[in-house]
Formats: structure tokens, C-alpha cells, sequence
């Protein structure tokens, strides 16, 4: 019984990992973009390094729910609770 209480408390775990991480990446995604495109609106010539700044915050913000996945997928498979 204790071993079902925890499969199911590591899968909930995991799904909520994983959708905080999505929204919480979107959500910080959508801020770099539109400040980008503000930076970029006021001051066209530095254009390139704006935007070479804006991957790279974009790559590492994306980097999260990568990171959360990983998480999800040992606290569902490879479950150390058990």
C-alpha cells in the first residue's frame, strides 16, 4: 500500500514538475522577446548584439524544463522513494 501511495505521489510530482517548468519558461520567454523587441525599436543599430544576448537568455531560460524533465522522468522511472 505505502509503495502505490508514493508511484502515485512521484507521478503527480513529476506532471506538476514538468507544467511548472513549461509555464514558468513561457512565461520568461515572452519577457526576453518583448524587451528585445523594445531594445531593438529604440536602438536599431545594436540590433546584433541584442539579439545574439536574446538566444542566448532564451537558451538557457529553455534549459529549465529540460532540466525538470530529466526530474520527472527519474522520479517516474528510477524512483529512489521506493
Amino acid at each position: 500500500m505505502e509503495q502505490a501511495i508514493i508511484i502515485a505521489a512521484s507521478a503527480i510530482s513529476a506532471a506538476l514538475a514538468i507544467g511548472l517548468a513549461a509555464i514558468g519558461a513561457s512565461i520568461a520567454n515572452g519577457n526576453v522577446t518583448s524587451k528585445a523587441i523594445e531594445g531593438i525599436a529604440r536602438q536599431p543599430e545594436a540590433k546584433g548584439t541584442i539579439l545574439v544576448h536574446m538566444l542566448i537568455s532564451v537558451g538557457l531560460i529553455e534549459a529549465i524544463p529540460i532540466i525538470a524533465a530529466v526530474i520527472a522522468i527519474v522520479l517516474v522511472f528510477a524512483n529512489p522513494f521506493i
